[in-house]
């Protein structure tokens, strides 16, 4: 089951095991949040772009009965998730396509899913921040898409009154708002991630928008990854094990 360079890797909270490998692929932290942060109904049907190894559809599985599929560009991540699928005995509910988001309007009918999730590149091509693995570039990087990409894939895949939910760098704030409003995805909530209480900048945002929404922004509480003593929060506590 296991290739080369991968391990086993247990959610502690969902009782799922999921296959890791550092040479390609494993999450961070802003999954997890990510899937906290994402509300799924039983009958909500659920894409996921920029699924890496799958991890969001295992997480959102673990919280509803939703149908849940999953978009990849790199092959070997695709290959990957769907191992972990079959040994969580998941096919039923999870598939993991490899697919280029771009293309998605060739492949998916408009106004198709309730909820799109996305964990996409965070930096621009041209940044400094780059990782010398190529699986690691593509990523983290907005070489094989870009945010708005993302954004304008979403907004095809969403029916009207659709969310998409995105974890995103901090510094990313403003695009990601201006992108959503630009393809009619109105911002709904947005939850600032700091890593303690002490840190006067949050790292990472979490944003929800509808399509075709109501204008009305709801900022909610301030999420700390460490308390101030530097270990988990309460918050960050339940998140991993429940």
């Amino acid at each position: 089951m296991l290739n080369s360079g991968e391990r086993l890797d247990q959610l502690l909270r969902e009782k799922y095991e999921i296959i890791q490998n550092d040479e390609v692929f494993s999450f961070s932290t802003d999954a997890l949040l990510l899937g906290e942060f994402t509300s799924v109904r039983n009958k909500d049907k659920v894409m996921d772009l920029c699924t890496g190894n799958g991890i969001i559809p295992l997480l959102l599985a673990y919280k509803s009965q939703s149908t849940i599929k999953g978009i990849e560009i790199q092959e070997a991540l695709v290959e990957m998730a769907q191992r972990t699928l079959r040994h969580n005995r998941l096919e039923d509910q999870i598939s993991i396509e490899h697919m280029d988001l771009k293309n998605v309007s060739n492949t998916y009918m408009p106004s198709t899913f309730d909820v799109v999730t996305v964990n996409p590149p965070y930096f621009k091509e041209n940044q400094q921040m780059q990782h010398q693995k190529e699986a690691h570039k593509i990523a983290r990087h907005e070489i094989l898409c870009t945010l708005e990409d993302v954004v304008k894939a979403s907004k095809h895949l969403l029916k009207q009154g659709g969310k998409l939910v995105m974890v995103h760098r901090a510094e990313r704030l403003m695009d990601v708002l201006s992108l959503y409003r630009q393809y009619n995805i109105e911002p709904k909530r947005l939850r600032m991630v700091y890593s303690t209480p002490k840190k006067t900048e949050a790292v990472t945002i979490l944003v929800e928008g509808r399509s075709g929404g109501q204008v009305g922004l709801k900022v909610e509480q301030p999420f700390y990854i460490y308390d101030a003593n530097g270990e988990y929060s309460a918050e960050m506590k339940a998140v991993y094990y429940g």
